[in-house]
């Protein structure tokens, strides 16, 4: 997604907190825009790696009240996150229905829906789609070509990969069978 789209999108402020807010929220070449989009993204795992640790059964019990604490603090950093995206930009129904602005909001709903309806809570490993971020912030999306070859060349060799999968999954089944009877 070049810069140019960006402005012409989502609508560049022209001048005041808004640019100031949106150039560090959205513009991944300026130094302070680096560190946003880099500590985003460590909040991001850290998220995740609380959501992860919280699903082990030994450690819910004891710690409960500490994980839907972490859990309730990276919701509001996301609410924020996303408020400020929503107030910096000229359009905020383009960024509400773009890919990011969707996947955002998809990562912060299943908190708030839990709150009515608990078990949608199993949904707040949505959060992880955050992790497309990474495209963006480390100029990964040059490399979209090559990804869209490698599944072209997976989709001509469908059949092949399946027959070698289903023998491969034949053998283990054997060999597991012939290490159970020995």
């Amino acid at each position: 997604m070049s810069r140019s789209w960006r402005s012409s999108e989502l609508g560049k402020p022209l001048k005041g907190w808004r640019l100031r807010l949106y150039t560090l929220i959205f513009e991944a070449d300026t130094r302070a825009g680096r560190w946003f989009d880099k500590g985003l993204i460590a909040v991001i795992l850290l998220s995740i790696a609380v959501v992860v640790v919280e699903s082990m059964q030994r450690t819910t019990p004891t710690y409960r009240p500490v994980f839907t604490g972490l859990e309730w603090s990276f919701t509001l950093i996301f609410t924020i996150e996303y408020i400020a995206r929503l107030a910096c930009v000229r359009h905020p129904w383009r960024y509400v229905f773009s890919f990011y602005g969707v996947i955002d909001l998809l990562a912060l709903l299943p908190t708030y829906i839990a709150l009515l309806v608990p078990e949608v809570h199993a949904l707040i490993d949505v959060r992880a789609l955050r992790l497309l971020r990474v495209f963006r912030i480390f100029k990964l999306t040059a490399y979209v070509a090559e990804f869209q070859s490698l599944g072209h060349a997976l989709t001509a060799s469908r059949r092949k990969i399946l027959v070698f999968l289903s023998v491969v999954l034949m053998i283990v089944l054997v060999m597991g069978t012939l290490m159970y009877v020995v």
